[in-house]
Parts: C-alpha cells; sequence; structure tokens
C-alpha cells in the first residue's frame, strides 16, 4: 500500500510540474468550467515574443490547454463621395451642405480642398431629413502647412446621418474653396481600447522637442496619443518614431507623421487636436515623439496619455481553479491546436474579467548552457587590441556602474571616420562592444563670426564664420538680421587647397531669404549638403544696388551620435579612434539590443584631456611635426645642391680667353 501511495503522489508531482523551457509564469484563477476570454497584461506581452509563439496555458494537473489569440482590429475602411455637395459663403463663415446618400453608419468625414496652406475650426451638424438640426462634432480643426502636415478628417460620433452640415469659420482669415466631400462608412463595430500608462523618460528642448515615452512593455499594439498641452495657441508636425538596431548601429524609424493644434484666443472659434492616431505594434517599449518648433518656444506639455488594443486568449477551461500562463521560451515553435479553426466562433465570447498574477519564476526553468545572462555580463566581454595604429585617445567618465549613454564630443566627431567605424572602447587592453546611435536629435554650435569684405567685389557682402574644428558634420546654419526688407540669394562655401597647393572654392549649400513687413521676423534656414572639409566657413550674398543686410545671432547644427555600453566606474574607461584603415567592429551586442535599449542608463562623458601618442603626433602635425619638417626640407635642398655640384663638374670647362 505504501508503495502504491508514493506511486500516486509521485505521478501528480510529475503532471503537475511546469515544463522547465519556460521561464516566466503567471496564475490564473477560473471560478466556473467553460470558455474563458480573458485580456492579456502588459507584462504578459513583454515577456513572451513578439507573436506571442511561446505563450502556453496549463491547468492545475500540468496539462497543456489549447487556446486561440484573439487581436482585435477596426473593420476596414468603406470611403463614398457624396451624393451631393453645396458650399455657399456668409460674412464669417463658409456652409457646406452635405447629402450623404448612405444608410449605413458614418464615423469620419474628410473634406477636399485645393488651397496651399490654411488653419480653420468646423462645426458639423447632422439631420435626419434637412429640418431639424443638431450640433454633432464643435472645436474640430482643419489645416495644411507648407511643411506637408495636412489635416482634413473631421471625426464623428457614430451614427446614421442622411444630412451633414459643416461650417468653417472665416472670422479671422479668408475663405478657402472645398471641391468635395468623402464620407467614412463604419462596416463593423469598433475595436476595443483600454489605456496604457506611459512613463516620461527624457524630454530635449530646442527647435525640435524630443520626448522619450517608456510604454510599460514591448509588442503593444498601439492606438493613439494624447499630448496635455496648456499653450492656447500651437500648430506643430510630430513625428512618433522607434529605435532599431542593425549591424551594432541604432537608428530611428518614423511610424507616424501627424501635427497637433489648438486655437484658444478671444474673437476666434476655439479647435484643438491633441490626439494623435497611432495604429501600430510597437517592437520595444520605448517610443520617440518629436515636435518640430521651428522658431517657437517649446509647449508645455503637462503628461501624456496612450491607448491599447487588448490582445485577448480564448480557452476551455474544463473545470474551476488555478491556470498558469508560461512565458518566455526564445526557441520553441508556435503551437498548432485544433481549436484553432474555431477561431472565429471563438472571438465573440464575451470578456471575463479575470486578472493574471504578476510575473514571476518558474521554479522549473532549466536555463541553457548555450545562452547564458547576456546583459550581466556583456561588460566582462573583450578582446585584446593592438592601438598602434590609433591615433587618438580619451577617456571616458562613468559616475555609476551600469549601462552608460555617451554623446560624442566635437573633437571625436571631426577627427574620426565619417562612419565611426574606428571607434573602440577599451578597459584594461581590451575592446569592449557597444551600439552606435545616430538619432534625429540635433545640437547648437555658435561660431565667431566676422565681416570679410572683398574691395573687388564692392556690392558682395561676405562673412568668415570660425569652426572650432575642421571636418565637422554640420547640416544646418540659421541667423537673423534687423534688416525689414529684402530679398537675397546666400551662398555658403569653403576655400579648399588641394596636395597641389591650389585653392578652390567648395560649395556647401545656398538658400534664398526674403523678408517683407510684417513678416519681418523670418530667418535663414539654410542646409548644408556637404560635410566641410576645413574649419573655415564663407557666406555670401550679392546686394546689387540695394544695402547690404546685417547678420545677428549665427547658429550651427550638427546631429548628436552617441555610443550605448555597459561599464563599470572602475577600471577605467577609454575611447580610441582616428584609424582609417579599420574596419567597423562586429559585437554580439544585436542579441540584447533591445533590453540595452530599455534600460535605465547614466550619462557618461569624455574627459577635456587627449592624450596623443608621441610618434602619431607628429605625423598629424603635433610637437615636433615642425622639427621634423624642416629637417626633411633642409636635408632635401642639401641633396639638390650636391647634384647640382656634380653636374656641374660633368661639363667641359670652356677654354681660357685669348
Amino acid at each position: 500500500m505504501r508503495i502504491i501511495l508514493i506511486y500516486f503522489l509521485t505521478t501528480l508531482a510529475v503532471l503537475g510540474e511546469l515544463p522547465a523551457d519556460w521561464q516566466n509564469v503567471q496564475q490564473l484563477e477560473v471560478a466556473a468550467p467553460g470558455l474563458v476570454k480573458f485580456s492579456l497584461p502588459v507584462e504578459t506581452l513583454d515577456a513572451a515574443r513578439s507573436g506571442l509563439e511561446d505563450l502556453r496555458i496549463y491547468d492545475g494537473t500540468g496539462r497543456e490547454v489549447s487556446y486561440v489569440i484573439d487581436c482585435p482590429v477596426n473593420p476596414p475602411a468603406v470611403l463614398q463621395s457624396a451624393t451631393e455637395f453645396r458650399f455657399r459663403l456668409d460674412p464669417h463663415a463658409t456652409i457646406l451642405d452635405i447629402t450623404t446618400g448612405v444608410a449605413q453608419p458614418i464615423d469620419a468625414l474628410t473634406l477636399e480642398s485645393p488651397a496651399p496652406k490654411f488653419v480653420k475650426a468646423v462645426t458639423v451638424e447632422g439631420s435626419p431629413d434637412q429640418q431639424h438640426w443638431q450640433a454633432i462634432s464643435t472645436g474640430q480643426p482643419i489645416f495644411r502647412q507648407w511643411y506637408g502636415v495636412t489635416q482634413l478628417r473631421l471625426e464623428l460620433p457614430v451614427g446614421i446621418w442622411p444630412f451633414l452640415r459643416v461650417t468653417v469659420d472665416d472670422q479671422r482669415t479668408d475663405a478657402i474653396p472645398f471641391t468635395g466631400a468623402r464620407l467614412h462608412i463604419l462596416a463593423g463595430e469598433l475595436a476595443p481600447v483600454e489605456s496604457l500608462p506611459v512613463r516620461l523618460v527624457e524630454r530635449l528642448d530646442d527647435r525640435q522637442t524630443r520626448l522619450t515615452l517608456d510604454l510599460g512593455g514591448a509588442h503593444l499594439p498601439l492606438v493613439g496619443l494624447r499630448l496635455e498641452v496648456s499653450d492656447p495657441l500651437f500648430l506643430r508636425a510630430v513625428n512618433l518614431a522607434v529605435r532599431q538596431v542593425a549591424e551594432n548601429a541604432v537608428a530611428e524609424q518614423v511610424i507616424a507623421r501627424d501635427a497637433i493644434c489648438r486655437v484658444d484666443v478671444p474673437g476666434l472659434n476655439p479647435a484643438e487636436r491633441i490626439e494623435l492616431p497611432v495604429n501600430v505594434t510597437i517592437p520595444g517599449r520605448e517610443l520617440l515623439v518629436l515636435i518640430d518648433n521651428e522658431d517657437n518656444p517649446p509647449l508645455r506639455i503637462k503628461s501624456v496619455q496612450a491607448t491599447r488594443r487588448p490582445v485577448y486568449a480564448v480557452f476551455l477551461a474544463r473545470e474551476a481553479g488555478r491556470y498558469q500562463v508560461l512565458t518566455g521560451n526564445p526557441r520553441c515553435a508556435a503551437p498548432r491546436y485544433d481549436v484553432a479553426v474555431l477561431g472565429a466562433q471563438l472571438k465573440n465570447v464575451p470578456v471575463v474579467p479575470l486578472k493574471l498574477s504578476a510575473l514571476a519564476d518558474n521554479l522549473a526553468y532549466r536555463r541553457p548552457e548555450v545562452v547564458p545572462e547576456l546583459l550581466s555580463e556583456v561588460q566582462d566581454v573583450g578582446t585584446p587590441l593592438d592601438t598602434a595604429k590609433w591615433r587618438y585617445r580619451k577617456k571616458v567618465q562613468v559616475s555609476c556602474a551600469g549601462v552608460q549613454q555617451l554623446d560624442l564630443d566635437l573633437d571625436v566627431l571631426a577627427r574620426a571616420d565619417e562612419s565611426f567605424r574606428d571607434l573602440r572602447l577599451l578597459r584594461g587592453g581590451n575592446q569592449h562592444p557597444y551600439l552606435l546611435e545616430r538619432t534625429s536629435q540635433s545640437r547648437k554650435l555658435v561660431p565667431a563670426v566676422s565681416t570679410a569684405a572683398d574691395a573687388r567685389q564692392p556690392t558682395v557682402s561676405r562673412w568668415r564664420i570660425q569652426l572650432p574644428a575642421a571636418n565637422l558634420p554640420i547640416m544646418r546654419l540659421t541667423c537673423t538680421t534687423t534688416s525689414p526688407l529684402f530679398q537675397r540669394q546666400l551662398l555658403l562655401s569653403e576655400q579648399v587647397t588641394n596636395e597641389r597647393g591650389e585653392q578652390w572654392n567648395r560649395q556647401l549649400g545656398q538658400a534664398a531669404w526674403v523678408r517683407t513687413p510684417p513678416a519681418t521676423g523670418v530667418p535663414l534656414d539654410l542646409i548644408v549638403t556637404q560635410r566641410p572639409l576645413t574649419d573655415t566657413l564663407i557666406l555670401t550674398t550679392d546686394n546689387g544696388d540695394n544695402p547690404p543686410i546685417e547678420l545677428a545671432n549665427v547658429q550651427l547644427f550638427y546631429p548628436v551620435t552617441r555610443l550605448l555600453f555597459k561599464a563599470p566606474v572602475t577600471p577605467q574607461t577609454d575611447l580610441v579612434y582616428g584609424n582609417r584603415e579599420v574596419g567597423s567592429p562586429q559585437y554580439d551586442l544585436n542579441l540584447i539590443a533591445p533590453r540595452l535599449l530599455a534600460a535605465t542608463k547614466s550619462v557618461a562623458k569624455l574627459d577635456d584631456s587627449e592624450p596623443v601618442k608621441r610618434s602619431e603626433s607628429k605625423a598629424d602635425g603635433g610637437p615636433g611635426a615642425g622639427t621634423k619638417s624642416a629637417a626633411f626640407w633642409g636635408a632635401l635642398v642639401l641633396v639638390v645642391v650636391v647634384l647640382l655640384g656634380v653636374i656641374a663638374r660633368l661639363f667641359p670647362k670652356a677654354p681660357p680667353a685669348g
């Protein structure tokens, strides 16, 4: 009997044991048997693979349970032109009378206009019979701006509206033409949404406001963002971007382009649009919000809110009790269940308000020997590096151990290879892996500016712009002026000397600059199309028979490039650069790049001092270079003199006179 009891208990233990290849487990309490449909929380989606291939559900006895994933989406939009479209002008408004001609629900209306630039507030009314009207939308803006941002879609409450009346506010601006309207017919029920708490990790303000948001998890189907802004009047273009890793480099990929605006000033009908539709699954847990400020001050953003589509799991609970949800297996194949053929029917099952427990470690998990805990061991990975061919070295100041963010300074930007393939991080003679990130962020540089008039060209104004170093990746030049009225073409160039000592002008960019009252605050914005090779730029313009213009507040902008890596405070970490012969490094850091990007980062800095190897400082024109050059030319002159003496002796002497 005792042997039978031991066998029985052992069998139960085996049945209840979870598989050892899954790292995470969560508990789910089911109150009654039957079909169960519950929403997967953010932490579950973050812990699982992007396609949920590693999601598994087990009952209390350790048996795997078949399930179906339901990812609801909005039905595809059906666009249809209005049956009848008429417009009329009132003293302060444009009235659009629209006969829809459809009996299906409508959730949006898109107007059509050829006007190139405008901002208008709109009110929409609906009627079943053209006799009784009710306001169904107020305060929505429509706009089109010169930088390509257009918003002509008006969101409407879902309903059947045979007739619509759109009133466009023309109180402060001229009326614009409208040529038609398209109706967005709802072909099914809208998918549900859930609020998503987000955390503002970093904010940087300049001509562009850069918000870094932590969504709390990866693989989230994001629906939209709402920016709570306190400013009463603004219109800004907005890009949403994610950071992606390829070949040990981080690049920003724009996933949505839109705009936000508000008009809330006396004398104008109020209007605002501060919600941005996204409708994209975000691969990582980080989202970048890039707001173009141009010459306006940054917006006062109080908070950022987000919404996401829920992701449901549907399964048949044969009995009440505790079920376990497993995630965290990077190598398993996606499950193939027979219940998948019933997916369409199971999606109509009502959602049960069940809550998964917090993510916990699977006690039965057995870590594969071939997959170490990479993030904890990154700082110990390194191979010896012979720095004989590297010309420059700088110390990296690390104040807190962990993941570091190091912005490259102007000296490194100027002296490293343009592709940054020669950058190496060193500790104890070994190189250590990093990710190179090319950001969309730019940094301002205020150069020294002086006039450089040419007496041979009295009508041409010339300014000399002195850079702190040659070969800087300058991408824009801006400046202002007090001159109220002018039209000029400005040219940016540099004087380059070739190997034979010949000089020639190399054009770097040009721009037209027009100022007419009352728009006297328009600055010059010149795009630099080629990287300067020297440290001196020349800005010129031909004034013709007009008085010269005066420049002020000259600013240059260069892109921010940074390294992401893990490092301790000690031993010392160094950055070496300046090797034109080496290829790009190849690190295994790509394997954990998403985790490195999502980690909390400390800001590392480069030391101001720059030890340069003595043997190579001479080759670069450092101390001793002048002595070596003088010795070379002196020896060359001596050789020439000796050769001339030898040649002179070879010629026959002239006969004596007489």
